[in-house]
C-alpha cells in the first residue's frame, strides 16, 4: 500500500487548508498524525473504513474534519480556524484493522508527509 499526502502549504492564522491522502489500494482504517521537530508524533484524527466512526484529538475538535471517499481511495482532512500551533508535518497512515485507533504503532502504512505552516 502506498500513501501520497498533499495539500499542505502556508496559511494565515484563522485560515483553512484541506489535506488529501491518496492510497494505492482500498484500505481499512486511516488516520492523520503530525509532528514538529524535536517533538513526538501526535495523533490528529482517524476514520474507519465506512466513515461512520471518526476520532479526533481534543485540540482539533470543532476545527478539523476527517472524511474519506472510498471510490477514490482518498482520505481528507479539512482544517479550519488554523492556529500557529497547528504548524507541523502532517502524515497520513493506514492500517489493516477496522478500528480507527489513535495509536500510531498500530498503523501499517505511512505517507511521506506534507508541511503545514501557519503564520500569526
Amino acid at each position: 500500500v502506498q500513501l501520497q499526502a498533499s495539500g499542505g502549504g502556508l496559511v494565515q492564522a484563522g485560515g483553512s487548508l484541506r489535506l488529501s491522502c491518496a492510497a494505492s489500494v482500498r484500505t481499512y482504517s486511516m488516520g492523520w498524525f503530525r509532528q514538529v521537530p524535536g517533538k513526538e508524533r501526535e495523533f490528529v484524527a482517524a476514520i474507519n473504513w465506512s466513515g461512520g466512526v471518526r476520532n479526533y484529538a481534543d485540540f482539533v475538535k470543532g476545527r478539523f474534519t476527517i472524511s474519506r471517499d472510498n471510490d477514490k481511495n482518498t482520505m481528507y482532512l479539512q482544517m479550519n480556524s488554523l492556529k500557529p500551533e497547528d504548524a507541523a508535518v502532517y502524515y497520513c497512515a493506514a492500517r489493516r484493522g477496522s478500528i480507527a485507533t489513535k495509536a500510531d504503532q498500530r498503523y501499517d502504512y505511512w505517507g511521506q508527509g506534507t508541511q503545514v505552516t501557519v503564520s500569526s
